[in-house]
């Protein structure tokens, strides 16, 4: 059973009174009032998020004495070693079924993190965090107390097997602003720059009072050398509300970057500034594009996926649209696999599905996860196999990409809201080539490292 699933407080024995509640506790009823009462707060918001609350303490006590069960019924180390020893498993399948016993021993560990501005380290709340390529490093959004973000970018090269302290390097600049959507860019070398979208600042009355915008920032800004030598901002342009964003990594449209908006998708070319215009019928919430060709896959608001060769010219109506695919629901995050031949979509309705794209038909389903409205990401590790996303009831959960099967979920260690949904990310080289595995968890002011036992 998911830990975070609703479940009856209704007593068996109890009958079910409409407009009251049972408190199997205290043995009575008591009234149930519409919407919140700070007198009364008994509703059924208050109820369920109580019960939610009982099963995430409960599951982080057991968590603390180790009580995981295993992922898989009759599958230990011993027996995976042993049937390794006799030829039963491949090279392959050990990594991977590997990584799934260490996932499910992982352990939940505090990181400290130093600043050489003092004032800067656990200040403000994390929003995002994004790893570059090499997992060396993670690009922070935090919100701030007067409203919009701020950026950084953590060091993980301290981050071992003994130490549990990682580096962070802030920088003035800070938008009011909501941050939609944040994507690493390789400019002038990889992983050089990184890529924000922001959302139009309102005024009172409801009208754009500033409009969005896009920004891409050198990542040297945030770096321990003298701050005089440090380059300002290469580009920012306005733009309407953006929902996404995306690099291309192609040589085909080399320097080209493309941003997901209001019923449009716009590629431009930092260095030439060409832009190019595709009209589409829904909000692009989630893009990414394709290496191997210079094609670009948009996930929208209506449930629809499609990809654009970027190479084509504008063209009037949808005709540009090469492959088609539908969710039921608005589309939140996209991942291609890395031969290019499948496509892991998620929606609103916490569906998560794996798409062959020559057929255009979804091969598999990943049953577990749970969101209503929020832009939550998929985190997809080919080479350990694993599949991992947050929920927005605030649990992580970790599958197998090979059978789908749900390896674990992790409870938040603060309690669930809608502004402390964790932000993750999974490799088995936290700090580089020579780094450790294991799981960054950034919730609230904190930063945790679940390890590998």
């Amino acid at each position: 059973e998911d830990p975070s699933s609703s479940t009856s407080t209704q007593n068996s024995v109890a009958p079910e009174l409409p407009g009251f509640y049972y408190d199997p506790e205290k043995n009575r009823y008591f009234r149930l009032l519409p919407g919140h009462n700070n007198h009364n707060p008994l509703t059924k918001d208050s109820i369920q998020h109580k019960a939610m609350e009982c099963k995430r303490l409960k599951l982080l006590e057991e968590e603390e004495k180790h009580n995981q069960k295993t992922a898989r019924a009759g599958l230990n180390s011993s027996v995976l070693l042993q049937k390794r020893q006799l030829g039963l498993v491949s090279s392959t399948s050990y990594c991977r079924l590997v990584h799934e016993l260490k996932v499910n021993c992982m352990q939940r560990r505090k990181i400290e993190i130093h600043s050489p501005d003092s004032s800067v380290a656990g200040t403000n709340n994390f929003k995002i965090i994004v790893a570059d390529v090499a997992c060396e490093r993670i690009f922070t959004v935090n919100d701030v107390e007067h409203g919009g973000c701020k950026y950084g970018i953590i060091n993980l090269s301290g981050l071992g097997k003994e130490s549990l302290t990682v580096e962070m390097y802030d920088n003035l600049y800070f938008t009011n602003r909501k941050v939609n959507s944040v994507c690493w860019a390789s400019l002038t070398h990889p992983d050089s720059h990184f890529f924000l979208t922001h959302s139009s600042k309102l005024c009172l009355m409801g009208i754009a009072e500033t409009p969005g915008c896009a920004s891409l920032l050198p990542a040297s800004l945030f770096s321990s050398t003298n701050p005089g030598d440090r380059p300002g901002m290469l580009c920012s342009f306005k733009i309407s509300t953006a929902w996404s964003c995306a690099w291309c990594l192609n040589p085909q449209a080399d320097n080209c970057f493309s941003t997901g908006l209001t019923r449009r998708v716009l590629v431009t070319n930092v260095v030439t500034g060409h832009r190019q215009t595709f009209g589409t019928s829904s909000d692009v919430l989630a893009q990414q594009f394709a290496t191997q060709t210079p094609v670009l896959y948009n996930g929208c608001r209506s449930g629809e996926i499609f990809s654009i060769d970027v190479r084509q010219r504008n063209r009037k109506g949808q005709s540009w649209k090469a492959i088609r695919l539908f969710h039921g629901s608005a589309v939140t995050s996209i991942h291609l696999m890395k031969a290019e031949h499948y496509l892991m979509a998620a929606d609103m309705a916490g569906k998560i599905k794996l798409w062959d794209l020559r057929t255009a038909k979804c091969v598999k389903q990943y049953k577990g996860h749970h969101n209503e409205y929020a832009l939550l990401p998929l985190h997809v590790n080919e080479e350990e196999g694993l599949l991992t996303a947050v929920g927005q009831d605030c649990y992580t959960r970790i599958w197998s990409l090979q059978d789908a099967h749900l390896l674990r979920t992790i409870p938040s260690p603060h309690p669930s809201s809608k502004d402390a949904i964790p932000s993750v990310v999974f490799s088995s080289r936290l700090g580089g080539s020579r780094g450790v595995p294991g799981l960054l968890m950034a919730v609230k002011q904190d930063l945790y490292h679940f390890s590998y036992n």
